[in-house]
């Protein structure tokens, strides 16, 4: 198992998909920053791991949220090197546009200031090189998340992506006719921070978002957004992710995660479990698999051949791997764990390159406050 401190904490982390970059995944970093009394400027960092989630998304005046991409490489012996740092607000979510096999990878990174700015990877110097940014909301609001809609028809341009704001806002974006993405749709979809947006891979006209609305929501982006298509409320916990399965159509998971402040203290109330719907169904889950603290993302395996298994940053709980066998009905079960994390669970992925020996495939995971990096297989 391989270890790095990645010096601020961590939250995100995102294999490339392109074949030609396989070996290469993102970390992103948040950072939140505030002046002493005196105004001399300290780093604010909590090691309280009953906090959940971000800081408050209401910006402080005093406040500054820093962030970094951090550009990985893996070694043949499956270690980890660094090769590039660039230095953002603080990165709340990234996602890799699945392109052909002729067009260059590009890296979506959503930030703590409005923005989504867009990086090419250029293989024969091996860094990201930004070439846009996008303005989505004021400076005050932050990008909560990001997904593209190509994952399962990559092309040779970006495709649509969609964000979510703090202020339970979506926006969806597209290339114009220069190739630039520019915002299309921009609606109130919650009213509370909207954790995640994410396409329907099957019908990319979908798009689903939840929030600490408790609600989960389905938005048709060819109709006007007065009203969703469908939204569930059967939740006792903020939404905090959503993933269409890219092998199984009509099927996607959903993790949750919330917490109440009662008499000035902080009590948390736990959802533990992941739940699969199907997407003509969205009210009532499939089934509910306990993960144990609370999911924060949900990643199906990119392979065919695993299409049933799912990884899972379940917070205060680590990293597990689950299977969710899609039969005449669905059943779960956790296959694997991963509990050297000493601090909450956010980021994880798996590679896309071929499996390695037993066949089990590359993670990489990553922990908020211990601001740990970690390589494992399963």
């Amino acid at each position: 198992m391989v270890a790095l401190d990645t010096a601020w904490p961590a939250d995100s982390i995102e294999f490339c998909p392109h074949e030609s970059a396989s070996e290469i995944f993102v970390c992103g970093t948040y950072q939140l920053e505030q002046p002493l009394a005196d105004s001399d400027a300290q780093v604010h960092t909590t090691s309280d791991d009953s906090k959940v989630g971000f800081e408050s998304t209401t910006r402080k005046q005093s406040q500054v949220r820093r962030g970094k991409c951090l550009v990985m490489q893996v070694t043949g012996d499956r270690g980890v090197s660094q090769i590039q740092e660039i230095s953002l607000p603080a990165v709340l979510d990234q996602k890799w546009c699945h392109t052909s096999q002729t067009a260059s990878p590009i890296l979506g990174i959503a930030d703590s200031e409005g923005n989504v700015t867009l990086h090419e990877w250029h293989k024969e110097e091996r860094q990201l090189k930004a070439f846009q940014s996008v303005s989505c909301a004021p400076s005050d609001v932050l990008c909560l998340s990001l997904d593209w809609s190509t994952r399962r028809h990559p092309t040779n341009n970006y495709g649509s992506l969609v964000v979510s704001l703090s202020n339970g806002s979506l926006c969806v974006l597209n290339p114009d006719s220069s190739g630039n993405l520019t915002i299309v749709n921009q609606w109130h979809a919650h009213d509370y921070e909207p954790w995640i947006a994410a396409w329907n891979y099957w019908d990319t006209s979908i798009v689903y978002s939840g929030g600490d609305d408790l609600a989960m929501k389905g938005w048709d982006v060819r109709q006007n957004f007065s009203q969703p298509i469908f939204t569930n409320k059967r939740f006792n916990a903020g939404v905090t992710t959503i993933q269409s399965h890219p092998h199984i159509e009509y099927l996607m998971a959903v993790g949750r995660q919330v917490y109440a402040l009662l008499s000035a203290l902080q009590l948390l109330i736990y959802d533990n479990s992941v739940c699969l719907f199907d997407t003509r169904k969205p009210l009532v889950p499939l089934v509910q698999g306990d993960v144990g603290g609370g999911a924060w993302r949900v990643k199906w395996h990119p392979s065919p051949s695993r299409k049933e298994d799912l990884l899972v940053a379940s917070m205060h709980d680590g990293f597990k791997v689950a299977k969710a066998h899609h039969g005449e009905g669905v059943t779960w079960e956790i296959v694997k764990r991963f509990d050297d994390h000493k601090s909450l669970a956010y980021g994880a992925d798996w590679s896309f390159a071929p499996p390695g020996i037993g066949g089990e495939t590359l993670i990489a995971s990553c922990s908020f406050y211990d601001h740990t990096l970690h390589l494992w297989s399963g």
